[in-house]
């Protein structure tokens, strides 16, 4: 009877504690992971504020962006002229840095200029529209994502399908507790991978679906014009649309509402071709 009357009013403060603790623990296990943040729409892009808003609840976030919008520009990095970086301020917050260059520059110079120490994890995005089949070869997003791996760290760049009222907010959601659990499932290795968010998925259920990379053609036509002083100018355009395949692919997988999630990496050897021709002979006498 005495012992259930002197705990009795510790219940209370323990369970004070407890919280606190807990409290405690998540804040730092946030200080103690440190995320870049980047993407190819510019420093000011509302899915790159959206992404930091998400990611500052589970990590600390150093941003480092272009100046202005890179779309296209793939893995094009700075090498002939100097690269001008800006501090961004958001009232008396340091939110970031401007880089007149490319995604890649960005990345790269954040790495080893900006970031308080080397980064556990890059996020490109959220880019405003997506980023699946060939277009990977072409994203400035994807690039960025990819810089991040070609220093040994766990990238993931995130795409939006454009909308001009896309809602980043739900995307950035999305997109963070997606990247939570790919972190709680994936080995101890460094890897890259290209999330790409159907606008369906913020609408309905929808399915993560882990799928290779589609490589059917497309977009090869353009629109051909004058302008008003006779000078000829093209547009080019997405049509036609790829042709189906068998295989699912983040294009089938994005067609059909369902968020797509695909490993990439940047060595482009075809080792299946290169073994039979390591044994190939070649001269270069009586030249």
């Amino acid at each position: 009877m005495g012992g259930a009357v002197s705990w009795a009013p510790l219940e209370p403060k323990l369970a004070t504690s407890v919280l606190i603790f807990e409290f405690l623990l998540s804040l730092w296990r946030r200080l103690d992971v440190l995320i870049l943040l980047t993407n190819d729409d510019g420093i000011y892009a509302p899915g790159l504020a959206a992404m930091e808003r998400e990611l500052r609840q589970i990590a600390e976030v150093c941003v480092v962006a272009p100046a202005v919008e890179q779309s296209g520009v793939g893995h094009s990095i700075t090498f002939l002229t100097p690269l001008i970086c800006k501090e961004v301020y958001e009232g008396d917050r340091l939110r970031g840095w401007a880089v007149e260059g490319s995604p890649a520059d960005s990345v790269k110079i954040g790495i080893f200029e900006f970031c308080p120490r080397r980064p556990d994890l890059v996020v490109s995005g959220i880019n405003g529209g997506l980023n699946a089949g060939i277009n990977v070869l072409y994203s400035g997003t994807v690039a960025a994502a990819t810089e991040g791996a070609f220093f040994g760290i766990t990238s993931v760049a995130v795409s939006l399908e454009y909308d001009a009222h896309a809602d980043f907010a739900k995307a950035a959601r999305l997109a963070r507790r997606i990247i939570e659990q790919i972190l709680q499932q994936k080995g101890p290795q460094p890897q890259l991978y290209n999330l790409n968010i159907p606008t369906a998925a913020l609408n309905r259920p929808a399915e993560v679906r882990v799928v290779p990379m589609g490589v059917n053609r497309y977009g090869e036509h353009f629109i051909k014009r004058q302008d008003p002083k006779g000078r000829t100018y093209y547009w080019a355009t997405n049509d036609p649309p790829p042709e189906p395949t068998e295989e699912e692919t983040d294009l089938s997988t994005l067609a059909q509402g369902h968020i797509s999630l695909t490993p990439l990496h940047y060595d482009m050897t075809q080792h299946a071709v290169l073994r039979p021709m390591q044994s190939w002979r070649f001269s270069l006498e009586d030249l």
